[in-house]
């Protein structure tokens, strides 16, 4: 079983390739999300044939979310792909995740995100894990902006 994990909520942009659940190739790029994606996936389904597209659906970059959303539900329908998806903080160790200006999201304890100042935390990088955990990924993929109230 082939699956393909994408991070497009910070830069570089990474997609592991995952035979098994075992990282079987990374894929790291610069770019936007709208340039990088085509790319990546041109040469990947062009490699594997994919069983599962799984992605980070937030918090993060509003932009790069519904980006990333659109183009893998879109691939995900007409190749007849499961697509799955979770939240940025099992990937960078639960640290803070860039939102606005200075602003950061922040998950507490119980679950629940929150946007704050970064005030003495060290901001960890999005890493692909060795070994895939496919229980953390939901059949709920619609992207999770978790937009702040505007004041």
């Amino acid at each position: 079983m082939i699956n393909v994990l994408v991070i497009s909520i910070s830069n570089p942009i990474l997609v592991g390739i995952y035979e098994n659940n075992k990282l079987i190739e990374t894929i790291s790029k610069e770019g936007k999300t709208s340039d990088v994606l085509p790319m990546i996936f041109d040469k990947v389904l062009k490699e594997y044939n994919i069983d599962e597209i799984l992605y980070v659906n937030g918090p993060g970059s509003f932009m790069a979310i519904k980006v990333a959303y659109m183009f893998l539900k879109t691939l995900s329908i007409i190749n007849d792909i499961s697509f799955k998806a979770c939240d940025g903080f099992y990937f960078n160790n639960n640290s803070p995740i860039k939102a606005l200006a200075k602003k950061y999201f922040f998950k507490s304890k119980d679950g629940k995100i929150e946007i704050n100042f970064l005030k003495d935390k060290k901001l960890e990088d999005f890493k692909l894990p060795q070994v895939l955990d496919i229980k953390i990924f939901s059949e709920d993929s619609l992207p999770n902006y978790n937009l702040p109230a505007v004041n």
